[in-house]
């Protein structure tokens, strides 16, 4: 049973939580279309991913955490004021629309992780650095409590302060949640590819969403 009191904090990435963040993100690779890769990963081959980035600039890799009340006084590195209280009773949407009923997956010692949201390169090419694509997954069992907004409040105050113009996100439809949570950080749709992915034996669209920062 869950403990009736808990503390989300929100912080930078390690590679301590490397098998947890490729726990959750493949859990999205097998069962849904949110993300268009099809094979799972292994720690190992995920490392390359989380390396590419760093405590700094505009490539930001943060986590939000569980734990009992009290602990967090413990955990190291976190990156501001981002912690909260949060209960089961937690009405906002997260950011991916995703079904529950897996348990989650295992942080740093003693916590849990709930979910991760990521800024990277939006295309490889030198124009485009001010530009980032942004992505936020929740873990099954915190979807409902507003672990996407938190993941993504924090990310845009880490952006605020970096050289970063535009922030741009994709989404697999249909996904109104997502919609909702990108519409809620100033996300406007500019259009959507039609049928460019295929999975599970179907094609998806995916819709392009931008936000101005800076």
């Amino acid at each position: 049973m869950l403990p009736r009191c808990r503390e989300v904090q929100v912080r930078a990435g390690t590679e301590a939580d490397l098998p947890a963040l490729t726990e959750l993100y493949n859990h999205y690779v097998r069962e849904t279309p949110v993300t268009f890769d099809t094979e799972p990963f292994s720690p190992e081959r995920r490392r390359p991913w989380l390396l590419s980035h760093p405590q700094d600039g505009p490539h930001r890799l943060l986590v939000a955490q569980e734990t009992t009340e009290g602990a967090i006084t413990s955990q190291e590195g976190a990156i501001a004021s981002h912690a909260a209280h949060a209960r089961t009773a937690t009405a906002e949407a997260a950011g991916t629309a995703e079904t529950a009923g897996t348990a989650g997956t295992a942080g740093t010692a003693g916590t849990a992780l709930l979910g991760y949201a990521t800024s990277g390169p939006l295309r490889p090419k030198a124009a485009y650095a001010t530009s980032v694509e942004v992505s936020v997954y929740c873990a099954p069992r915190a979807v409902g409590r507003g672990i996407g907004t938190l993941l993504y409040q924090a990310l845009f105050d880490a952006l605020a302060d970096e050289a970063a113009h535009r922030a741009y996100a994709g989404i697999t439809q249909p996904n109104e949640a997502s919609a909702r949570l990108h519409a809620r950080f100033g996300f406007r749709h500019l259009g959507t590819y039609g049928e460019v992915g295929h999975k599970f034996g179907r094609y998806w669209d995916v819709a392009w969403y931008e936000k101005r920062l800076g």
